[in-house]
């Protein structure tokens, strides 16, 4: 059986493995470890939550602790939060050692940034568009000229147009003879044809480790859709997230004891647990951990503020929210202070939060591979976990290609009509006011000023 000390992974890392109850190598990390040490570079495909962070931190943590300087590596992805992500399993994995890591994402102090870029961490983790406003900012305390290793992580989304400007930029930055790392849930063909390029001169062609089955999402994961009309969607929100499925009722948890009276974390459990008017005699037991995937930023923030109004505590996660509101709101649901996270696809790539029990398509994607990166934030390492999508008069085209993606058919679930309509005289008077809060919000307003300025 393969182990991490057969993979040569030195003692103190291991210790830092058993620290976060890790024992065994997932398939990509025995596959990918040994190349990545032996020098040579590396594509690693493997579904969501199957430890792609660890098959390239430790091999980079490894060749550190025998030549440490900084910046040894850089580690580019997408999205903002799982920066913040990859850095934790950095500061985890080489807190022993002294190892040093920065986050440089957008909407955050810049300055602060460049102090911390000053100081040389050993490895800098990196949304694109950030890194490259301070490589043209830098006034010379530090260059990427001596980094060992690039990593770009969720590589299919980054190897796209969007950041296409970005990414010359910083290789312009970077030497020729760095060890190059792309890992990826989904193959694209930009992908198939740099681990198909001829290498250059001296330079050995890529690893490349593929996912051994055709599915694309895990066999711990039960996969449904509901036939949902359109205009009564949320009345069968409500009803599920009362009524969750039975497999994962046993992962409910209360939120954290308030530390003395009058606590924040107990005004925040008032806040969030707004009830209206007619329901406020009821109490409603709270659903196991559940993130809940919208398309719009708008859907995202209606949807947090009628589930609060119901009483289901709840906490939003979108573009528009300040950097520091969207760290706050996964710290809150990580922390169970909050079992709901209503999502946009910023939530869908890499975020690794344990025992989500329940994803929810509020709508379902136009592109099938941002499905299995949802669903893939539930039966993450071996769990189970269950993943339900609305599907209204409009989605069918959406569910066939879904289901061609993934090589499944996606099972039905019916709900009781009956019951579901029940409340629905609550749930339209929740509507009603998270409607009116959205638009003294002016959620809209600013919604169209973004575009203006994307425009």
């Amino acid at each position: 059986m393969t182990t991490f000390t057969s993979l040569g992974i030195s003692s103190p890392l291991r210790a830092a493995l058993q620290i976060m109850s890790i024992t065994n190598p997932t398939e990509v990390q025995s596959a990918c470890i040994p190349p990545i040490l032996l020098g040579v570079d590396c594509i690693g495909n493997a579904k969501t939550g199957s430890g792609k962070t660890i098959a390239f931190a430790l091999p980079i943590l490894q060749k550190l602790l025998v030549d440490p300087y900084g910046i040894f590596a850089l580690v580019l992805t997408p999205t903002r939060e799982l920066a913040f992500q990859i850095a934790e399993q950095f500061a985890v994995l080489g807190g022993s050692v002294n190892v040093r890591t920065a986050v440089v994402v957008g909407g955050m102090d810049m300055m602060a940034q460049a102090l911390e870029l000053d100081g040389r961490p050993h490895v800098v983790i990196a949304t694109p568009g950030r890194m490259v406003d301070h490589l043209k900012s830098t006034s010379g305390g530090w260059d990427l000229s001596r980094v060992k290793f690039l990593v770009l992580d969720e590589a299919d989304r980054l190897l796209t147009p969007t950041f296409s400007a970005e990414l010359a930029h910083i290789f312009g930055a970077l030497p020729k003879e760095r060890q190059t790392c792309l890992f990826t849930a989904t193959l694209t063909e930009s992908i198939e044809t740099l681990a198909e390029a001829p290498p250059r001169p001296g330079k050995m062609k890529p690893f490349v480790h593929r996912m051994k089955e055709g599915i694309e999402t895990v066999s711990t994961l039960k996969q449904h859709y509901i036939l949902v009309p359109s205009h009564v969607r949320e009345a069968y929100l409500f009803r599920l997230l009362c009524n969750p499925p039975e497999s994962t009722i046993h992962l409910r948890r209360g939120p954290p004891e308030p530390q003395k009276k009058g606590s924040s974390r107990k005004s925040f459990a008032k806040k969030g647990a707004k009830k209206s008017s007619s329901s406020q005699e009821e109490e409603i037991v709270q659903p196991p951990p559940t993130i809940i995937f919208c398309s719009r930023t708008k859907s995202a923030a209606y949807l947090t503020l009628l589930l609060k109004t119901l009483g289901v505590r709840s906490t939003s996660l979108h573009s528009r929210l300040t950097q520091r509101e969207r760290l706050s709101s996964l710290q809150l649901f990580k922390a169970s202070v909050v079992p709901v996270l209503v999502s946009t696809d910023v939530g869908a790539r890499g975020l690794d939060i344990p025992d989500v029990a329940l994803v929810v398509n509020w709508d379902l994607p136009d592109e099938p591979e941002e499905y299995t990166h949802r669903v893939g934030r539930t039966a993450r390492a071996g769990k189970g976990g269950v993943a339900i999508s609305f599907v209204t008069e409009r989605d069918e085209e959406r569910v066939l290609k879904i289901e061609k993606r993934i090589n499944t058919r996606l099972e039905e679930m019916t709900m009781n009509e009956d019951k579901v309509l029940e409340k629905l005289n609550t749930v339209s008077t929740a509507k009603r006011v998270a409607n009116m809060e959205l638009y003294a919000s002016d959620f809209g307003k600013r919604e169209e000023v973004n575009r203006m300025k994307r425009g």
